[in-house]
């Protein structure tokens, strides 16, 4: 049996915490090996907090990012994290680095992987790591490009909770009941010092989400019980034998 695997791909080092931390949690106590890549630390757009503090450089708050976010992949059972540090505010890739994004999807191959809204005008590097992973998602399936590796398949790519949902385009067509693996999900946010003020939103959003999910289960004719939940929208059609 070929051993399970999911890739996330996260604009900022924090984005897949707020985000799908309970489906990266949940699956690697399935025994998925999830990597999480992430493109840049937030470190010019999202770490305000520590930008506060008398003495910050550049560097110092890539390292503090970085830091927050591998204590956070080891409290969710992460088994891998990279870091391309692109630079945020505003992403950019290149060529190579867009290959260098194929190399790890041929790597991992994985079984499905996790990334933005499509749209996002509050922050372009959300919609423009999304866009740029449908296109290394393309590459990666092409037998022309580095000729004798293992090309992809086809994995669903899941858009995750962008934060002003209702600004965003973004409709769920799945919801994910995390409620099992919930106290890692929160150890994981609060691992981000940096953006402390997110902690309680997301929690609500879970909450949210778990209330949705027990509504479209059968709600009160019955349904599944759920408390905490994340939204997704799929890509991809899905392939399914039965409904």
């Amino acid at each position: 049996m070929s051993e399970k695997t999911a890739l996330v791909v996260s604009a900022h080092s924090a984005d897949f915490v707020w985000r799908c931390a309970g489906a990266i949690a949940l699956h690697a106590e399935k025994g998925y090996k999830v990597t999480v890549v992430c493109l840049s630390y937030g470190e010019r757009g999202e770490s305000a907090k520590l930008w506060k503090l008398e003495g910050m450089t550049l560097e110092k708050v890539k390292a503090a990012r970085r830091e927050e976010a591998e204590k956070a992949a080891a409290a969710l059972g992460v088994a891998d994290i990279r870091f391309f540090d692109l630079g945020d505010y505003p992403l950019e890739m290149n060529r190579e680095d867009k290959y260098r994004l194929v190399d790890l999807i041929r790597e991992v191959q994985p079984s499905f992987m996790l990334s933005h809204s499509h749209y996002d005008p509050y922050n372009t590097d959300h919609m423009y790591t999304t866009k740029v992973l449908l296109e290394c998602r393309m590459i990666a399936q092409a037998w022309g490009h580095n000729p004798g590796e293992k090309v992809l398949g086809a994995p669903q790519v899941y858009l995750f909770e962008p934060h002003q949902t209702e600004q965003m385009g973004w409709k769920p067509d799945l919801f994910l009941d995390i409620t099992p693996v919930w106290e890692k999900k929160r150890a994981a946010i609060e691992c981000m010092a940096g953006q402390e003020h997110l902690w309680e939103y997301y929690t609500r959003v879970a909450e949210n989400r778990g209330n949705h999910f027990r509504r479209n289960s059968g709600g009160q004719a019955g349904g599944r019980d759920c408390r905490y939940a994340e939204g997704f929208q799929s890509v991809y059609p899905r392939v399914v034998d039965e409904l």
